[in-house]
């Protein structure tokens, strides 16, 4: 199958089979989602320089371990955040 086949079908499902308006909102939900993946790929460099940083100064491991927690406590409310307006956008009228 090529490209313009697979975006026909995808497409006539969205506007026959589900609705144009239902279909965007899943579409909009699904993208409010990938917000997570973002977070976790933030997540992970920001420990990975932070093991880096503790393993350079080892007598400066407190300090960089709170920052590093706080950093990734500010990450990932930006997954909730993204998680929370796809159930918005699923389950509005």
């Amino acid at each position: 199958m090529d490209f313009m086949t697979i975006l026909n079908s995808i497409l006539t499902f969205l506007v026959e089979d589900i609705g144009v308006g239902n279909g965007l909102k899943y579409i909009g939900a699904g993208l409010a989602v990938f917000t997570g993946f973002a977070a976790a790929i933030g997540e992970g460099n920001v420990a990975a320089h932070a093991v880096d940083a503790m393993a350079r100064q080892p007598e400066m491991a407190g300090n960089i371990r709170t920052t590093m927690l706080i950093g990734q406590a500010v990450s990932e409310t930006t997954g909730l955040y993204g998680l929370i307006i796809a159930i918005l956008i699923v389950f509005s009228a």
